[in-house]
Parts: structure tokens; sequence; C-alpha cells
């Protein structure tokens, strides 16, 4: 299935949801742990009756989600075609859903509150080093290149951080070596900016704003602040 275009998603107008990185990601409040089994039961269902399902994991008063395609269709321009893991139709279409069912529940959703984290390294020999670091943080050599045309190391599982691999010089000038990027929702980018900014950190780039900000710290070490698009509001 064909990954979906940025403006696609956000055209879908997922109230509920925030594209954040490769997926779609949720957050719905539940008072207890029987109210959040209940509805990861239901999503359960929901994800049976069309043949997929998102990632969920549940901590006091909430329900997290992911929805990701983990063999889209990427097509360059010359046709050349790569699996990636990426947003398709049929996460659009299973987010509307479970959005229905949290409406059901009576659950709150928390767009606001969603955030993904990811690691980047800058170097001119990805393809040399990215087994190494396949290898240190998921003990797998299938991790490289993951649902990526790149050599960005994926966890299948997801219990750590992909890893991706920015351009730096090969003459051997300085680079800022390994650097954190955050993903948040719109709701929130403005104060997390100024929370950072006041705690000591600085702005050095803002020149793709309001999309990516970066910040460094009192040592120079820079995070980078990527900011989702707000879904389109629908009647």
């Amino acid at each position: 299935m064909d990954m979906m275009k940025s403006d696609e998603i956000v055209a879908a107008g997922l109230a509920d949801w925030r594209k954040l990185a490769q997926g779609l990601h949720a957050r719905y409040l539940v008072a207890d742990f029987g109210a959040g089994a209940r509805f990861i039961t239901a999503v359960g269902e929901a994800g049976d009756a069309l043949g997929h399902h998102p990632s969920i994991s549940m901590g006091q008063g909430y329900v997290d989600l992911k929805l990701a395609t983990a063999d889209a269709i990427y097509r360059e321009d010359d046709g050349t075609e790569h699996i990636v893991e990426w947003v398709t139709q049929q996460d659009v279409d299973l987010a509307r859903r479970i959005s229905g069912i949290a409406a059901d529940h009576q659950l709150d959703a928390d767009p606001a509150s969603v955030s993904v984290f990811e690691l980047g390294l800058d170097t001119a020999r990805s393809a040399a080093i990215a087994p190494v670091w396949a290898a240190l943080l998921t003990g797998s050599a299938e991790s490289q290149g993951l649902g990526s045309p790149s050599d960005e190391v994926r966890d299948a599982t997801g219990r750590v951080p992909n890893l991706w691999f920015g351009d730096a010089a090969e003459d051997g000038s300085p680079s800022r070596g390994f650097h954190v990027e955050v993903y948040v929702a719109p709701e929130v980018a403005e104060e997390r900016i100024a929370a950072a900014v006041a705690a000591g950190g600085t702005i050095v780039d803002d020149s793709d704003a309001p999309s990516l900000i970066v910040i460094a710290d009192h040592d120079g070490n820079r995070g980078i602040l990527c900011v989702a698009q707000p879904p389109a509001k629908t009647d």
C-alpha cells in the first residue's frame, strides 16, 4: 500500500491523532486499569476486522497508541520503489475507528501529550558504522535499514529509539556527533521551547521554524524539536 504524503495525512482531519516521526500517535485518558483493558480489547477487535493493528502501551491513567504500516511503498521520482515504515490509508481508517471506540467508551483524547524521541548521528560513513550500532542497540543486523531506504537503525520491537544518520564532512572537519530529535504536538511546541530557553538553552537555528527548531545546551550539545502539523479541522 502506498505511503501517504504529509498533506494528505493533515487533510484527513484526525483530531485525536498527531503524525510524529513515522507514525500516527494518540493518547487516551482512562480512569483505571479495567477501563484501559476494555478499551484495548475493543481496539483489538477493530484491528482484527481490518487485518491491521496498532502498537499499544498502557500506563497509569492513559493508553498510548501508534499506527504505522511496516511495508508501505515509497516511490522515487524515477519509479524506484522502497518498502518503508510509514502511514498509509489503512492507518487512517483504523485511527478513525479507534477514535469512535474511544468516544463510545467516553474516553478523552490528549493529543498534546504525545511525543517521540529519536537519536541522530552525523557521519560520512553510515554504511560502515550502522552495523555496529544495529548490533549494540538491538542485537540484530536486520535492524539496519529496517523500514527505511537509508542505513537508519530501527528496532522492530520498539524497545530502543531509532538511530538515524545525518551528513558529516569526509575531510574530518568537526561535526555535532550525537544529537537528539524530539517530536511533539504543535499545541506544546512554544511552551517546550520557552522551557528549554528558560533552563539555559539557546536557539541556534530556527530557519526551518515552526517545523524544526535546534536548541543547544551550555556545552553545545544539540537537540532538534520537530513539531507536527495540526490536523485539518472537519465539520
